[in-house]
């Protein structure tokens, strides 16, 4: 099941298919029409998140009611180490289903 890339929101995880970046996980942040914020806590910290269009992004994960999805959507206040935590728990689930 695979969503558009019109339907990326915040707090979903992408996975960039363009640049230098280029399949890397990264968490969206923001949603400023064609454009992403992202960040993955680690080469792309929440000080300088990463502006990417849509187009070179894939939908990956919907972080469903977490506490970080709530902080985003929220405003809340959020720390790099959130992002490395839930980006590494991710992999670390995605590479027990494959």
């Amino acid at each position: 099941m695979t969503k558009g890339p019109m339907e990326i929101e915040k707090s979903n995880i992408v996975r960039s298919q363009a640049g230098r970046d280029s399949g890397k996980l990264f968490v969206v942040l923001d949603v400023d029409g064609e454009y992403l914020l992202l960040a993955d806590g680690k080469g792309r910290k929440l000080e300088s998140p990463k502006r990417k269009k849509r187009r070179h992004v894939s939908f990956v994960a919907a972080e469903q009611e977490t506490r970080l999805s709530r902080k985003i959507r929220g405003g809340g206040k959020l720390t790099n180490s959130e992002l490395r935590r839930t980006l590494a728990a991710y992999r670390a689930a995605a590479e027990q289903e494959g």
